[in-house]
């Protein structure tokens, strides 16, 4: 029996919209616990994996979107202290749900060396607890990882003008 159309428009509504509340309830994981695994492209398009910086420490920093006011803040400040971040034997990554071309243009026009994932279709920022509550983008949370894996310290909401210096 055919369906009429009236009916199924609003089942896959329904269904996409328990999907996404399934992504939001990801809960942060606490300090203290194993960071989830992940492998992103970066804006070289290379593959990128969490277990790439074992015996290092990892700044893991979610943000909205390239090109922001605030995301371009947060990010010069981590450019800013780069020299400081590696004689702590530390890597920044940041992890957005743009594009690779998006992270391109952004290092380009930013002056941005360190690594930005493509996250597009949020299994990350949500395996992180850190998708917004509009469920489009990532919200600005900081991830602390030690050499082992082991999550050290969850900044949540963080105010990106003194986010570089309090990680420090």
């Amino acid at each position: 029996m055919k369906r009429p159309s009236s009916l199924v428009t609003p089942l896959l509504l329904s269904s996409a919209v328990l999907c996404c509340f399934a992504l939001l309830a990801a809960e942060l994981p606490a300090a203290g616990s194993k960071a989830p695994a992940f492998t992103l492209q970066s804006q070289e398009g290379k593959t990128v994996s969490l277990k790439d910086f074992k015996g290092q420490w990892v700044v893991l920093y979610f943000y909205p979107k390239d090109m922001t006011q605030g995301c371009t803040i947060e990010a010069h400040n981590f450019q800013r202290d780069l020299d400081q971040y590696t004689a702590k034997h530390a890597a920044i990554v940041g992890v957005s749900a743009d594009s690779i071309d998006s992270h391109q243009q952004f290092c380009t026009k930013e002056s941005l060396t360190f690594r930005l994932l493509a996250d597009p279709g949020k299994e990350v920022i949500a395996s992180y607890g850190s998708l917004a509550p509009n469920g489009m983008v990532a919200a600005r949370n900081t991830f602390l990882i030690d050499p082992n894996g082991v999550i050290r310290k969850v900044y949540t909401k963080v105010n990106p003008n003194p986010h570089s210096q309090e990680v420090l």
